[in-house]
């Protein structure tokens, strides 16, 4: 029987396994949940196997998937050196990230970015969105993946993620006189003006601690006990816990995180897809 394999639907089956999702993969891949499942069953069926384990919220390897993938990996990868073998060369754009958005997983975002297309080279930069959209709208940058600000026009709605109040689990939140202990961004980030008044409002007293200038500043002095911070969920530095409902802190808005992208090439366009989607996932 013939087992010739459509390498679509391998290149499917891999970013599904990577994101362990198949809207994920849809989205990384510009097409639809359904199609993706489908051409993920008719692979099932010429491979006589079952790759994946489906439920209502999981999708995870098989067994035989488990054994399948390592296969898969190097059949695409022997793919795109046979297309370098043809001249197609090597790929470039540039992206800013928000270092609110890139968490803890980025170094898993990149390798399946890399899989997906190793002829890609994708120059990152990771900052305040602020700053990252300037750049971006002085032609620094081809995209920017950023949190929206009120003033900002444009872009893509990619994604909404949840902000929150996080501290060390045994952090001392107050001061002797019972006022919370903050930790901030700088004075130009959206989400320390946000906050602030946030508690201001609640009418909860409260004394700045600590100012950060980014992620791993605020990450820092939040594992170090200092202070409590409001951050996106995807953020948090590993240990950290959610307090606002223990400490009776007030609820903090969805952040939108937009695309902003003025990439025409097809090739770089994809490669972007999949890092937004691979960022999604993780």
């Amino acid at each position: 029987m013939e087992k010739t394999l459509d390498l679509d639907a391998v290149q499917a089956f891999v970013l599904v396994a990577d994101m362990q999702s198949f809207t994920r993969a849809a989205e990384a891949l510009d097409s639809t949940q359904s199609a993706i499942s489908l051409k993920l069953k008719k692979l099932e069926q010429r491979l006589a196997r079952r790759l994946l384990e489906r439920t209502p919220r999981l999708v995870r390897l098989s067994s035989e998937g488990q054994h399948f993938l390592p296969a898969a990996r190097e059949l695409l990868a022997a793919h795109e050196r046979a297309l370098g073998q043809l001249n197609q060369g090597a790929a470039r754009f540039s992206v800013g990230i928000s270092d609110h958005v890139v968490g803890s997983g980025f170094a898993q975002v990149l390798a399946q970015v890399n899989s997906y297309d190793p002829g890609v080279v994708i120059e990152v930069r990771i900052g305040s969105s602020r700053d990252l959209l300037q750049l971006f709208e002085r032609g620094d940058l081809d995209a920017a993946i950023v949190r929206r600000e009120p003033q900002d026009q444009g872009g893509e709605l990619v994604m909404e993620e949840r902000l929150g109040w996080f501290a060390a689990p045994h952090g001392d939140c107050r001061t002797g006189d019972n006022l919370l202990k903050v930790a901030t961004f700088s004075t130009t980030c959206r989400i320390r003006e946000l906050s602030l008044a946030r508690l201001d409002e609640a009418g909860i007293a409260w004394r700045e601690v600590f100012v950060g200038g980014g992620i791993q500043a605020i990450g820092a002095a939040i594992n170090a006990g200092l202070a409590v911070a409001a951050l996106l969920h995807r953020s948090a530095p590993a240990g950290a816990v959610e307090v606002g409902a223990r400490l009776g802190l007030p609820s903090l808005p969805l952040a939108q995180v937009m695309l902003h992208s003025r990439l025409k090439e097809a090739r770089t366009r994809e490669a972007l897809r999949t890092l937004v989607a691979a960022l999604k996932a993780a």
